[in-house]
């Protein structure tokens, strides 16, 4: 008889992309694991990926906030309180620890597994579960996901995360481009236009065109206003979560902010490097299958140097014919 398992971790896209190797795990250690998982909606392609996932559930509470209580944020509410209600599970895992988490926790069926309060971002949510883990708070996030998903079922992890992307990596060739993430949703996470410039150039006389992503209209506007002129350079549209997935599995390198889009490069083994300047890689740094540079902190970003040095070494790593094959040296 299948172990019908519920997965709840519904934000945010990097936090999403950590999760997948414990996924990986669960399906490895746990037999007949049916594993469902709720998700906000404008994340739910990313589980989707994930061939040990059966069912994504949508949630739409970044959405339902804006207004909460009109007539139409009720009705779509009660008809997921009724969805919920309707399923047995045999393990629920909050895996998120959060109380907008726990909220849905509550409406489920099933033995309630989380964080103890010495773990969870926010110790109140630790109440409302049957089943307390200790996981330790200052370790990267794909390593404290692997541990308590191992915790919650009783086995022994081991080996390189696993994300689960072969969906979208599988006969994909490498193409002669560069994807690169320049803009955030925060000012203090820029870099300067100048360290951006000798990136570019370095890119491009490496003969590698140049892609770059961006979210918002005004992220769209700073990236035009970065490659302009350049003519191996392109600002993409703005395209679905496992478009952009597709675009990333066929480029060469990635350089990036530290951001979601940046994590799913490294998760799908490209050769990755993320510049953190409002944010430290200790908690979040890449975390791949192929060459991966996490550089900076804090307070601290990376000198053009030192970026340029980590893309050296990135275009020198191993490149497999498809990116489905074995990546690239380790980091």
């Amino acid at each position: 008889m299948s172990k019908k398992i519920l997965i709840v971790r519904t934000s945010s896209l990097g936090d999403l992309v950590h999760m997948l190797p414990a996924i990986s795990d669960i399906a490895m250690h746990v037999p007949d694991a049916q594993i469902d998982w709720i998700v906000e909606e404008s994340f739910a392609e990313i589980p989707a990926w994930h061939s040990a996932v059966n069912e994504v559930i949508p949630v739409a509470h970044r959405r339902w906030r804006k207004h909460w209580w009109s007539a139409e944020t009720r009705a779509a509410r009660a008809a997921l309180r009724r969805n919920l209600d309707a399923r047995q599970y045999d393990v629920v895992l909050d895996m998120q620890a959060l109380m907008k988490s726990v909220w849905l926790l509550r409406q489920t069926h099933g033995l309630r597994h989380g964080l103890d309060r010495k773990s969870a971002r926010e110790p109140l949510a630790s109440f409302f579960y049957d089943v307390k883990h200790r996981v330790e708070f200052w370790q990267p996030a794909v390593t404290r996901q692997r541990e308590l998903a191992a915790a919650a079922f009783g086995y022994t992890y081991g080996g390189e995360p696993d994300f689960g992307l072969d969906r979208i990596t599988d006969g994909v060739s490498i193409q002669p481009y560069a994807v690169i993430m320049p803009s955030a949703s925060r000012d203090d996470k820029l870099w300067p236009e100048s360290d951006w410039q000798k990136v570019f150039d370095h890119l491009c006389a490496h003969g590698l065109d140049l892609k770059l992503l961006s979210g918002s209209p005004a992220e769209t506007e700073r990236a035009r206003q970065l490659v302009e002129g350049n003519p191996r350079a392109q600002v993409l549209p703005r395209m679905s979560l496992t478009d952009v997935a597709g675009v990333l599995a066929g480029a060469r390198i990635m350089v990036g902010l530290d951001s979601g889009l940046t994590h799913l490069s490294a998760g799908l083994g490209r050769p990755t490097i993320g510049i953190y300047k409002a944010s430290t890689p200790v908690r979040t740094p890449l975390e791949g299958p192929g060459y991966t540079a996490s550089l900076g902190e804090r307070g601290n970003a990376p000198s053009a140097e030192t970026v340029l040095s980590a893309v050296e070494q990135a275009l020198a790593s191993n490149e497999p014919a498809h990116v489905g094959l074995a990546g690239g040296a380790p980091d």
